[in-house]
This record gives structure tokens, C-alpha cells and sequence, in this order.
């Protein structure tokens, strides 16, 4: 997972000033670290729980709702500590282990939350499965490997009704316990049943006796380039993420009263549960549940909800903040609720184009008078997922932040470029009944090998940062012999094309020139080509006002960008796929960019 970082006035109320030392070595090497060590954090995550459940009770910590028709149902810290004990009965007494875990099929909820919480809670991970492996496949041969991996005691989800064909599919392939969150259910156990348990004297035994290697979950890879692994996930590596957390973000430590986040990121996926999720809980926040996501016909109740709650903090990926500008800048109530009520915003999944982070600026200038922080960090799934934060000033988009307390990277010559690697409390121990692919995620000092390109800010100055240089397997050559870096392009073509690129695949391994599959913001390209919102996809990507031109500029806005002389011209194809796709090469690359 690629996260970027943008600029925001840094108020020093709300962050730690980066104190970061480099060292070059022999071998050409760098190590970078924080000078602030990492305090102690928390044994494991059930402590959090336990903590807020004596000092605020009747604070809210989650809520949910169907639609913004309906008011939010809400659980405290008090009701969900009790659920969660109830519930670590059932667990411990159907003989769940890290050999026979709990695995859930749905998206986030309360009940996925409190039964996910259960298990940890008394030394059984839970394994969070993307639901688009049960929804969305039709084969599932990769919920099939994952549920024949994990050999799972218990399966949670929603409703069965939607998961039918999955578990249909998985039924012969375990022997667990079906629990659905819906009570009418007859071909499942329902889980107001299995929260209704006596609790058991064993709980308190079992809860007592995790540690900070006890493993807490396990978050599966996205399975693009093969099988989906699963990525053991520590209690240490939890509870030392978010106490750098709270060393970067300082005001976490100061005002835990009025931390509420409106949050839709899956919880199948580090970012939206081992760093939103977990910061409430560590935080003794309150978190909303998020029924939308950036995605067409579903934004809408993201913006219902967002004005039903101002959050603290708001998250989203580079998409959810296109549509959330599109929005702001319609709604003259929406955005003065948001700018005067959130603190600062944070944004991860891919870089940030440049004129979003221009657009946001400008609305919050204008609208409150001042610049709304905005803030990110960067890592992946072994990495839980903090590896580095920018809590501070960066002069532009893209910059990754500095190593966070306890962290240390390694930054290694590869072509000209530098594979950057993480060691830390935070790194996964390795991946499930995996040892081989274990071995070859770590060199020989023991640091994680994420695959990743970093370069400095300024090589002078660390504590301004590292730029995210792209995936060192990702680049690759042209016929001229020209270096293609992919990320470096794609976030400037989608620049160029603003705003009528969502998004790019950059093509073109072994071929004459660089080609781009653009995938259209439909919304922009019909308000450049005057057409109505009725007008259909087709009539609006073949409309000419909606069309790049070869070779240079764009119909409409002639907008280019720069292409050093070396470099063949990029074509785009809009809407049709190019025959070629982008290969795997070795990791030397120089940035190139391309008119479109």
C-alpha cells in the first residue's frame, strides 16, 4: 500500500516537530531513523478497551446506520466491553485458536467489530476478508485458498442471503461455525446468540495471558500479482503503531474528548483497521461507520453522513477528496460545516495529484481563511501500516514523511534509484504458514523488503522527508531504451488531464512509445462538454470536447506537460484498452512525463 502526504499550516498544537538523523554506510547504504524513542505502548489491544470502558463508559465509541434516512444506532465503551466478554466466552468455548481463527466475510459494522474484538481479546486472531472475494468472484478460488490456509473455527457475515454462493463454495472446505448478523437466519448461528454467552471465568484467564507476540489478526496481500498471503499481525506490532502515532500527532495525548471520525475505509485492509480503526479505540474516541464510499451512487450518503457528523480528523483516498471537492464547491453549508469543524484531513492509497491538493487549499482560504492541514504517512500491511508520517509543512504533494519513533528504513542503491526497507516493532513477524516466502521478504539485517522507491527532500535535510519514488518493479523500458517511471508518470498525467482523468494505467513495456488507458471522470467531462447528467458514458468519453489528442494537448483545455527530448511522445487511449500492457523489469528508471 503506496501512501502520500500533503501540506496543511502544521499548527504545532496538533504535531511533533521531525527530529530525523540519516547515516551513510559503506556499502552505499542509508539508515534513517527518529531520534525520539518510541515509548511503551499498551500490552495488547483489549487494554484499550478495558481502559475506556472504566474512564468513559457512556462515551460512544462505535455507530452505524442503514441509510441517512434513519437515526445512527450507536454502542459505548461499557455495552461493547460486556459484548466483547460475552462473546470471548462463545470463542474460547468453541475452541478457537490462531490454528482455527475467526474469519469475516463482511464489510465493517458494529457486530464485525465487536466479535473481531472478542477473539483478540482473549488470544484468537481475526482474519477481515475483502468482501469483493464473495461478491464479486465467480469462481472464488481465492476466498477457497485463504479459508483453506486459515482452516477457520468460526465465520462471521452480515447476512447469508448475499454470501450464499461463497460459503456454498467453502462449505467443503472447513468446519466452521456460520454466524450472521442477521437473526432471521435460519442457515446460521446468530450472533445476538453467541453475544448473549454467560460470561466465563475462563475470559479473564485468557485475556490475562496475551502478549505482545500474541498475533491479532491476519490481513491478507491483495493477490495482484498471485495468491493473496496472509501477513501475521502482532498485538506489538498494533499497540507500537499507534503509540508512534500518538508521538507524531501530539494532540491525540491532549483532547481524547472530542476525537469522532466518519470512516468508511474497509476494515479488510490495514489503513482502515489497524490506522483508523485502532486510533479510535486507543484513543477513546468515537467512531462512525461510513455506509458510502468514492464510488458512483454511493457518495451520496457519504455526504448525508458528513453532514450528519463533523469528524476530527476526515479520511479518505485521492478519489473520495476529487468528489468531496466536487461537492464542497456546490454546497456553501457543507463546506463551511467541514472546514470550521475538522482539524486537518489525511489521505492515503495513492499519491495525491497536485490539483487536488491546489483545489482543497483554495476552498479552505476562501471559506474559512485559512489552510486546512493535511497530513498522511506511508506503508503497507507488514508494516501495520505505519512506517513514516508527515507531520509537518511540505511544500508539496507527494512527500511520504519522516521514519516514525521506533521505525528505522534502510535505503538501498538500485539502478538510480533507492529501494527503501523498514525494520521495527511494527514489521510483521512474517506470513502464515508461509516460511518461504517469509525468508524472502527480509534481507539479511532483518528489514522488510517492501518494494518500494524513495528519494529525499533534500539529502542535506531528512527531517523534510522522503518523496515516494515509485515501486522499483514497476518501471520499465521503452524500445529507445528509455526508463519509464511508472508512478512518477501517472500522477503527472492525471495532473495534465485534470479534471477529467480519475485515474491512469501508464502501458507501453518494449514498445515504440509511452500509451495511457484513461479512465474518465465522467462527471467533469460532461460539464466540459456541456452535456446533461442524463447523457450516457458513451456519448460523453466520444463527444470531442471530451477526447485527448495525440501527441499534445487536450481538446478543450490544451493542457501538456513536459516531456524531456529522449522520451517518444504518450498516446492515450480513451476509451478503448491498448493492446499492450505495462511489463515487470529490472528497477533502474529516470521520471519521465508525457504530453496527452
Amino acid at each position: 500500500m503506496t501512501m502520500a502526504a500533503a501540506s496543511g499550516d502544521n499548527p504545532s498544537s496538533l504535531f511533533a516537530t521531525p527530529a530525523i538523523v540519516a547515516a551513510s554506510r559503506n556499502d552505499g547504504s542509508i539508515l534513517v531513523r527518529s531520534t525520539t524513542p518510541l515509548k511503551q505502548g499498551a500490552r495488547c489491544v483489549g487494554d484499550w478497551l478495558e481502559h475506556w470502558a472504566r474512564l468513559a463508559p457512556d462515551r460512544i465509541f462505535l455507530g452505524e446506520r442503514a441509510n441517512a434516512e434513519v437515526p445512527w444506532s450507536t454502542v459505548s465503551y461499557r455495552d461493547a466491553l460486556g459484548i466483547v466478554r460475552r462473546a470471548a466466552s462463545w470463542v474460547l468455548a468453541q475452541g478457537l485458536s490462531a490454528e482455527r481463527p475467526l474469519v469475516i466475510l463482511s464489510d465493517n459494522g458494529i457486530d464485525h467489530a465487536l466479535f473481531a474484538l472478542a477473539a483478540q481479546h482473549v488470544g484468537v486472531p481475526s482474519a477481515a476478508i475483502s468482501p469483493a472475494y464473495s461478491l464479486m468472484s465467480r469462481d472464488f478460488d481465492k476466498l477457497k485458498g485463504m479459508i483453506e490456509l486459515l482452516d477457520p473455527g468460526a465465520i462471521y457475515a452480515t447476512s447469508t442471503g448475499p454470501f450464499a454462493a461463497a460459503l456454498a463454495a467453502i462449505k467443503p472446505l472447513h468446519r466452521a461455525t456460520i454466524v450472521s448478523g442477521n437473526p432471521d437466519d435460519a442457515d446460521a448461528l446468530p450472533f445476538r446468540a453467541v453475544a448473549a454467552t454467560p460470561e466465563a471465568l475462563e475470559v479473564a484467564k485468557a485475556f490475562a495471558a496475551v502478549t505482545a507476540d500474541t498475533i491479532a489478526k491476519f490481513l491478507f496481500t491483495s493477490g495482484s500479482t498471485g495468491t493473496p498471503k496472509a501477513v501475521i499481525n502482532t498485538q506489538r506490532m498494533l499497540t507500537s503503531s499507534q503509540q508512534a502515532k500518538a508521538q507524531t500527532w501530539t494532540f491525540l495525548e491532549q483532547s481524547r474528548d472530542d476525537l469522532v471520525i466518519l470512516d468508511w475505509l474497509p476494515w479488510s485492509h490495514t489503513f482502515g483497521a489497524n490506522h483508523n480503526f485502532n486510533l479510535v479505540l486507543r484513543n477513546g474516541g468515537t467512531l462512525y461507520i461510513d455506509g458510502g464510499k468514492p464510488a458512483p451512487g454511493l457518495f451520496a450518503t457519504s455526504l448525508a453522513n458528513l453532514r450528519s457528523v463533523v469528524p476530527t480528523v476526515y479520511f479518505n483516498v485521492p478519489r473520495g477528496f476529487d468528489m468531496l471537492i466536487a461537492a464542497l464547491r456546490t454546497d456553501d453549508e457543507l463546506r463551511k460545516k467541514f472546514f470550521e469543524g475538522t482539524k486537518f484531513a489525511f489521505y492515503a492509497g495513492a499519491a495525491l495529484p497536485q490539483n487536488l491538493w491546489d483545489a482543497l487549499e483554495d476552498l479552505s482560504l476562501r471559506t474559512v481563511g485559512r489552510r486546512l492541514p493535511m497530513v498522511s504517512a506511508w506503508g503497507s500491511t507488514e508494516t501495520s501500516p505505519l512506517a513514516t508520517d508527515c507531520h509537518f509543512l511540505a511544500k508539496r504533494s507527494g512527500n511520504i514523511g519522516v521514519p516514525i519513533p521506533g521505525t528505522e528504513l534502510k535505503l538501498v542503491p538500485s539502478g538510480d534509484k533507492l529501494e527503501v526497507r523498514v525494520r521495527g516493532p511494527n514489521v510483521t513477524p512474517g506470513y502464515w504458514k508461509a516460511p518461504e516466502l517469509t525468508a524472502e521478504a527480509f534481507d539479511d539485517e532483518g528489514f522488510y523488503k517492501i518494494g518500494d522507491a524513495v528519494t529525499f527532500a533534500d539529502p542535506a535535510w531528512p527531517d523534510l522527508g522522503l518523496f515516494f519514488d515509485g515501486r522499483v518493479a514497476e518501471d520499465f523500458k521503452l524500445n529507445s531504451g528509455t526508463w519509464v517511471s511508472v508512478g512518477t508518470l501517472r500522477v503527472a498525467g492525471i495532473a495534465a488531464l485534470a479534471p477529467l482523468a480519475q485515474d491512469i494505467v501508464v502501458t507501453g513495456h518494449g514498445r515504440d512509445e509511452v500509451r495511457f488507458l484513461v479512465f474518465p471522470n465522467l462527471a467533469a467531462c460532461r460539464s466540459l462538454a456541456g452535456l446533461p447528467e442524463s447523457a450516457d458514458a458513451r456519448e460523453v468519453i466520444g463527444h470531442p470536447a471530451s477526447v485527448p489528442r495525440s501527441g499534445g494537448g487536450w481538446h478543450g483545455s490544451r493542457r501538456k506537460v513536459a516531456i524531456p527530448p529522449a522520451t517518444p511522445p504518450a498516446r492515450c487511449c480513451w476509451p478503448s484498452p491498448p493492446r499492450s500492457t505495462a511489463g515487470r523489469s529490472p528497477t533502474r528508471a529516470t521520471s519521465t512525463s508525457a504530453p496527452c
